[in-house]
């Protein structure tokens, strides 16, 4: 028996107070959850600020009647939620990113040699059947429908046969559950923002609970900034806000005005936090008359771009940073 089957196994499953878990206040509102973390569970970010959608995935988690759906633009923390909720519950994540030529054997597992003999190895949606955890199923809008849509016994929990290990029938294990993230609501990407996504089997959709993500609110992103890099200027965080907010109408195709051309690029909270970062270290430019705030962005952000794309961003640090700011 492997190591990680040997540590799985052992695992206990925990009733927890879902109040005492999710805002440090007792409810009486029980959640299942593991006993004790394992290497399956996600590191805890002590300084992660919860999206007010964390609410529906809560709610999930407490009684996950159906399979979890979330949604919403690149780079609005989808994944990091699902995974920061889980951490604060011991649940172990067995993860996958979905690709075009996704195929089953890649989520339930495939024979291999060891020792010279024939040894099933599972994969991550059959570890997750099993032994209890959470099935992470990133970019589910980009597979194809027909690998989609041989998902829907699962969705519906049913046991999950595997015919490459003499016909092993696995019943959903009463931790077990399914969640997906993707950019579109399943219904192809209407925006002709996001490469690669196609619209998925209606069938297979009904069986979700969806949940839409945004971006944090400005007020949530300023509390972040203020825990993150507290020795930055208030307001330098307050403009680097609302430069990633125009950023993301620009990539979105919502900016009005001059700069109304959408882009390649978007804002993500976690390139707002390395953008700040970076800006304090460079700060000592500014002694030789480098500007460190857009000198940070082009490093945070800016050559991840193309130099049509970068020109829009500079053009706007320019309207949103005035010199004197940086001094």
């Amino acid at each position: 028996m492997s190591d990680t089957i040997k540590e799985i196994e052992k695992i206990v499953p925990f009733e927890l107070d879902a109040g005492l878990i999710f805002s440090g206040k007792t409810s009486g509102r029980m959640v299942q959850g593991f006993e004790s973390p394992s290497s399956f569970t996600p590191k805890e970010d002590l300084e992660y600020l919860f999206h007010e959608s964390s609410r529906d995935v809560v709610v999930w988690f407490m009684d996950s009647s159906d399979p979890l759906y979330v949604f919403g633009p690149s780079g609005c923390g989808k994944t990091s939620l699902i995974k920061q909720l889980a951490a604060k519950l011991n649940y172990p994540v067995f993860e996958i990113t979905g690709h075009s030529r996704l195929e089953f054997p890649e989520m339930i597992g495939h024979l291999t040699v060891k020792a010279g003999n024939m040894e099933f190895q599972y994969g991550p949606l059959a570890l997750a059947m099993k032994y209890g955890g959470l099935f992470l199923l990133n970019e589910i809008d980009i597979i194809d429908p027909a690998t989609a849509a041989g998902l829907n016994g699962i969705l519906e929990g049913e046991p999950l046969c595997i015919p490459e290990n003499s016909g092993e029938i696995i019943r959903p294990h009463p931790m077990f559950r399914f969640a997906a993230t993707a950019n579109s609501n399943g219904a192809a990407d209407e925006t002709g923002l996001y490469q690669g996504v196609v619209r998925q089997n209606l069938a297979f959709m009904d069986r979700f609970w969806l949940c839409e993500i945004e971006y944090p609110t400005p007020a949530a992103e300023a509390e972040l900034l203020s825990r993150k890099v507290a020795n930055l200027p208030e307001n330098i965080r307050s403009k680097m806000i609302e430069y990633a907010n125009s950023v993301r109408k620009l990539f979105m195709g919502e900016a009005t005005g001059n700069l109304s051309d959408t882009i390649e690029v978007t804002f993500s909270t976690r390139t707002l936090i390395r953008w700040a970062d970076l800006t304090i270290r460079f700060q000592p430019l500014a002694r030789q008359g480098i500007q460190p705030v857009t000198y940070a962005l082009d490093r945070a952000l800016g050559y991840r771009s193309s130099r049509e794309t970068r020109t829009v961003l500079h053009e706007l640090a320019q309207r949103i940073f005035p010199i004197e700011d940086e001094s």
